[in-house]
């Protein structure tokens, strides 16, 4: 069956690396960034029907413009993954700067409401659809330098974990550790020791087909994508 997958933050690592590989298993992905030639890039490279959209997710009204674009195109999404996330550098958090503090907490988890408030109504009213809310081994342990991104991971298992008490039978939200992998956040948590970890085109091999078979008896339950 195809899907129709909605993700959010796919201009690289594992946002990238997901919607490649669903494209390349014939499903249908629409997708955003927050950057022109990023969409550009993506629309030249897979093209209909795929749709690919500018959108900061801290910006509500632009989740909303996009969400209503997609909606009245198409079907309500069978899979909605809010993946698009910053983390902090590396810091005490008394000497985390306020604005970046600020950016992370907006993307991470404002980013993350917004999606879900402009999506998921379409989706209640199916009653069909799985929402994967990107979680972080961080979201379940904490580790020093990393408070700000620790905080915003912890929050995402709880506000998904509560959403899922909302929803009808046949949907499901479902927080996701997506494991450790060589992505551009890790090398700034990591340093160089970031190499010694799998890179997001290894990732995927395991991470699609586990995400394609969540299930709405999933619901509600912290689950990782195996090592």
């Amino acid at each position: 069956m195809v899907k129709r997958i909605v993700i959010t933050g796919i201009s690289r690592g594992l946002g990238y690396a997901m919607a490649e590989q669903f494209i390349h298993q014939g499903h249908t992905v629409y997708g955003c960034v927050r950057s022109e030639i990023a969409v550009e890039k993506l629309r030249q490279q897979f093209g209909s029907p795929h749709d690919f959209a500018v959108v900061d997710v801290t910006n509500e009204q632009q989740v909303q413009t996009w969400a209503q674009h997609l909606l009245s195109q198409y079907q309500p999404p069978d899979l909605l993954i809010n993946n698009a996330a910053i983390i902090n550098y590396l810091a005490p958090l008394w000497e985390v700067p306020t604005e970046e503090f600020s950016q992370l907490i907006d993307i991470n988890i404002k980013g993350v409401f917004h999606v879900i408030r402009h999506f998921v109504p379409a989706m209640v009213a199916n009653k069909h659809g799985i929402i994967v809310n990107f979680s972080s081994g961080w979201g379940r342990s904490t580790s020093p330098e990393v408070a700000p991104y620790c905080a915003s991971k912890w929050a995402i298992e709880g506000l998904t974990r509560s959403l899922a008490q909302e929803l009808p039978p046949g949907m499901a939200a479902v927080p996701l550790n997506p494991g450790i992998i060589n992505t551009d956040m890790l090398q700034i948590g990591f340093g160089k020791e970031a190499a010694d970890y799998p890179s997001a085109s290894e990732w995927v091999k395991k991470a699609v087909p586990f995400i394609l078979q969540l299930q709405p008896t999933d619901n509600g339950v912290p689950v990782s994508v195996p090592e």
